[in-house]
């Protein structure tokens, strides 16, 4: 055991160890969106999204200054309508895919509070059918962070995954800072989390998650008359509030309320690519859906995660 430590990495990937108290080893999560209208009034009905966002974190001490971080995410996201939408035959109905995501690397800490990760993230992105080389992705992450005071730490990197749509690079800034009983924390802008302290065994507040995902389409009903394949594009930005409560020892509950807005599944074809895309900004984009922007709209999600969390060994 004293080998051993465990880190945070979000979902997307990482925040500043140094700083956090305790850690999220098991998240176990199932998520609910009340149905909403398309937006194409032709495809008729609503769209209801449910599914699940599930992750472990460990890592393995191998140095006095340095971690091996391990961290896998499983998501999953399933749309369907309700009656079934007009869709083209060709266009994936009902929605469902799946994303298997590690991120494993080296977390190196300087003196002075300073400390550098560098992970590689493999991917499988897919809805598991005819599954190929097209699934599998690579990303990674970098980070630099700076320890200021226990309660304040700040660093600045970038994330890079190769999407089916071309490449698609997030800077970010690590946020650490407790203030008395409130405390802010993220990645941003893909994660930020806002808590107040209510008790020991009680944490409420505001929580915020974004990114874009693409997932390969093997279905061979997906392969449309020209025989190549496609892939789906997920959108959202997800604004939620949250109450966090222990329920026995380490293990807590947590629920979430909120909105997502921007969302939507967009089928392209495998050849339909950009030059480079950031945040809101993509370059060089002449794609254009077959005629099948799954586009619901915002909507409300209800959010529910069971949770096993630890204190950070010093």
């Amino acid at each position: 055991m004293k080998r051993c430590i465990i880190l945070l990495i979000a979902a997307a990937s990482s925040l500043a160890l140094s700083a956090q108290q305790t850690i999220d080893i098991l998240q176990l999560s199932g998520r609910y969106g009340l149905p909403g209208e398309y937006r194409d009034a032709g495809y008729g009905g609503k769209a209801t999204e449910w599914g699940s966002i599930n992750s472990f974190t460990a890592g393995l001490r191998i140095g006095e200054k340095a971690l091996w971080a391990i961290n896998l995410n499983h998501f999953y996201f399933n749309v369907q309508g309700d009656p079934d939408p007009a869709f083209p035959d060709t266009i994936a109905n009902p929605v469902k895919v799946n994303g298997i995501i590690l991120r494993t690397g080296l977390l190196y800490r300087f003196s002075e509070g300073r400390s550098l990760q560098v992970l590689v993230a493999p991917r499988i992105m897919s809805d598991f059918k005819n599954f190929d080389g097209n699934s599998f992705m690579m990303g990674g992450v970098v980070s630099y962070d700076k320890k200021y005071r226990d309660e304040l730490t700040v660093g600045f990197g970038a994330l890079y995954n190769r999407e089916l749509f071309g490449h698609y690079l997030v800077p970010f800034i690590n946020l650490y800072w407790q203030l008395g009983r409130w405390c802010i924390r993220g990645m941003i802008p893909i994660t930020a989390r806002v808590e107040y302290s209510v008790n020991s065994n009680l944490t409420a507040g505001f929580n915020h998650f974004g990114l874009i995902t693409t997932y390969y389409l093997g279905d061979d009903a997906c392969r449309g008359t020209d025989g190549q394949g496609a892939y789906m594009e997920r959108q959202s930005i997800d604004l939620s509030l949250f109450a966090r409560q222990r329920i026995a020892g380490n293990i807590f509950v947590e629920g979430m309320a909120g909105m997502a807005v921007g969302r939507s599944y967009k089928q392209y074809g495998l050849d339909q690519k950009v030059d480079f895309a950031i945040p809101l900004v993509t370059f060089g984009d002449e794609r254009v859906p077959e005629k099948n922007i799954t586009d619901f709209g915002g909507g409300l999600i209800l959010t529910l995660k069971l949770i096993y969390n630890m204190p950070l060994p010093e």
